[in-house]
């Protein structure tokens, strides 16, 4: 009996923007603003998908105050299920069927930054 080719599962990671990563992947920043000293020639991007970060007002009222975590990232999950950040998770769910999708961020604390709760999000839907 011949076997069935079993469908590779692509996934998600995270990383950081700064420095040089050897992560293989499509390249999505994931933050709204623009990273501090990242030219746009050497972020090696594939794609800025600001709609997908944190509003404005949640990213100003957490402030990286990481008492504010859980609450903040309640919050966060539930913009991330209305437009237009669910237009943006649904794209990257479309790309990561293809290929590896690497979320990157300028936070420096990213297990508690939108990037983590993003890519959590997007493991509970993929």
């Amino acid at each position: 009996m011949k076997e069935t080719p079993v469908a590779r599962r692509h996934e998600f990671g995270l990383e950081r923007i700064y420095g040089n990563s050897a992560s293989i992947g499509y390249r999505v920043l994931v933050d709204r603003l623009w990273p501090r000293g990242v030219s746009k020639k050497d972020a090696a991007l594939d794609e800025w998908l600001k709609d997908v970060a944190p509003t404005t007002d949640l990213r100003k009222w957490y402030n990286h105050d990481v008492p504010r975590f859980d609450e903040f990232a309640d919050r966060y999950r539930s913009e991330l299920g209305e437009p237009p950040a669910s237009i943006a998770v649904d794209h990257l769910l479309e790309v990561v069927r293809s290929k590896r999708v690497i979320l990157l961020t300028a936070t420096r604390d990213v297990p508690h930054s939108g990037g983590k709760v993003l890519l959590d999000y997007l493991n509970d839907k993929h």
